[in-house]
């Protein structure tokens, strides 16, 4: 087929602007401030295949592994007009419990396309309130959703969202939250329709597959300019929360021409704690890393994957087997990848990589019975912090970085929304490793209970500040407190506690690492 560019370009930003209408459908519509105010979500439009066309700019954790359970529900479940199918399984294609994700099908008189959306849920149930405990297997984390159907020609299953319903805390939250994933993807069946009959079902598929193509194209193109050779690199987790310490990510590229091999195989083993994270993660990160290579604004699909061999050992901290527990591994371990993969990348392109960020999203849990509002909470939350620096700029300041795109919280949603006090807010200044540019500052939340509520802290680099480049600093590490009847507790990176109205939890988080020689 030849292709139009013209017309390319406006396949592109019409796919595009599906997903993104999904995604404003979401957020309005979602009932949880988790996916209404940070936007804990992601949207897609898939080929008849499964193969991603196009994104969102949404979650890089969510976007690159969520192919893979697109094509475990396409091999699962036939799905006819009408129907959507429901699955959160880390080991087909998900990345923890607490993101649930959505597929439809798009007929124009065959199957034409799908479209889906992937959003974190405040809680699954599971062991702990906000389904993100210090686990040791996957079936303490929460319920376990294989490919179902939720919706079978147009018709809400209820015997099967009452089963999940009956498995959660906060059963009529996530009912809402479930009716704003449905919405969405309604709408992005209706715009897909719309294209497909402007430009007919032939023309625009072709425009898809060329879509992917083109990304593909400019992939290798990019993998070119970089010099042929093999760069390694490793960093390490602090710990699983349990006994493992130093956990040891190391990755090992290849750049030939225009084909990369990202070859893990020299990281550690899975452990017993919740950092283990699957291999749809670890496809995750290696793809926004070389997508974020690229500053054409091409369409994030399947193509930019093609030129990219990722090679990892069954049973490893990146690769991990089943029950393994999981929830960490898609927040904190993601995080570590792209750190490695930079740090990498860095020997080979050292004015275009920087120091690393934070290289944790600093998860929150919380969650207990509200009494003045008389029912159960469960709050969930990832915190910025300091990005890291390159060559020409110093890093950004308490912003979310890497592997999550979300959004603070705002202090007036939690005080509205939770038994909650934020005490303070602010930027947690001189963070920042030192440099010929400055690592960006990490923050500090600090939030007094006003009930009872079990608490549980999922971080990273409380032990090591994040690695600085070419002679700068590495950033400081973040810091964990507890503070009962004003006698402040110095916690772990991981843990799980018990509080009592007036209690507090501060959390500073890191800074980034800082890049180049300081400047005398």
């Amino acid at each position: 087929m030849k292709v139009n560019p013209i017309l390319l370009e406006v396949f592109k930003n019409r796919f595009a602007s599906i997903a993104e209408e999904m995604g404003v459908t979401l957020m309005r519509t979602a009932f949880s401030p988790n996916i209404k105010e940070r936007r804990d979500f992601s949207c897609a439009v898939f080929d008849a295949s499964g193969d991603m066309v196009a994104q969102a700019a949404h979650i890089p954790v969510h976007l690159g592994s969520m192919p893979l359970s697109v094509k475990a529900a396409i091999e699962s479940i036939p799905m006819e007009e009408g129907d959507m199918v429901v699955l959160n399984d880390p080991f087909k294609g998900g990345t923890h419990l607490p993101d649930i994700t959505l597929v439809a099908p798009v007929f124009s008189g065959d199957l034409a396309f799908y479209v889906a959306n992937r959003a974190h849920h405040a809680d699954v149930g599971g062991i702990t309130a906000g389904s993100m405990p210090l686990s040791s297997s996957i079936f303490q984390e929460g319920i376990i959703i294989p490919p179902l159907k939720l919706v079978e020609q147009g018709q809400i299953n209820t015997s099967m969202l009452n089963f999940i319903l009956n498995n959660v805390r906060t059963p009529q939250e996530r009912d809402g939250d479930f009716a704003a994933q449905i919405m969405a993807n309604l709408t992005g069946v209706r715009r897909a329709k719309e294209l497909i009959a402007k430009y007919g079902l032939k023309e625009t598929f072709q425009y898809a597959r060329a879509l992917i193509d083109y990304a593909a194209t400019l992939m290798r193109s990019v993998i070119e300019t970089i010099p042929d050779g093999v760069y390694t690199f490793e960093d390490v987790l602090d710990d699983d929360g349990f006994d493992a310490r130093s956990i040891p990510i190391h990755v090992r590229l290849t750049i030939d021409g225009t084909g990369v091999i990202v070859d893990f195989n020299g990281s550690g083993g899975q452990v017993r704690g919740s950092l283990n994270a699957v291999k749809a993660i670890t496809l995750s990160a290696v793809l926004y890393v070389f997508r974020s290579l690229v500053h054409e604004t091409i369409p994030t699909n399947a193509g930019c994957l093609d030129p990219i061999k990722v090679v990892t050992r069954t049973g490893t901290i990146v690769d991990a087997e089943f029950p393994a527990a999981v929830a960490g591994g898609n927040v904190e371990t993601s995080q570590r990848i792209v750190d490695v993969v930079l740090g990498a990348l860095a020997q080979a392109l050292p004015d275009k990589i920087p120091a690393a960020g934070q290289g944790t999203m600093n998860n929150v849990t919380m969650g207990g019975y509200d009494s003045d509002r008389n029912r159960p909470f469960a709050y969930y939350e990832t915190l910025g912090g300091g990005m890291g620096a390159s060559a020409f700029n110093s890093g950004e300041s308490a912003i979310h970085s890497h592997m999550t795109n979300t959004l603070n919280t705002p202090v007036e949603a939690l005080e509205y929304t939770y038994p909650f006090l934020v005490r303070e807010y602010s930027v947690r200044r001189e963070t920042g490793g030192q440099g010929n540019t400055t690592g960006g500052d990490g923050l500090v939340r600090e939030i007094q209970l006003l009930g009872a509520a079990e608490v549980t802290v999922l971080s990273e680099r409380r032990e090591r500040g994040p690695y600085g480049l070419f002679g700068g600093k590495p950033g400081t590490p973040g810091k964990n407190t507890v503070i009962q009847n004003n006698i402040a507790r110095k916690m772990p990176g991981k843990f799980h506690v018990n509080l009592d109205p007036g209690d507090v939890l501060r959390i500073e988080t890191p800074g980034g690492g800082g890049y180049g020689h300081p400047q005398e």
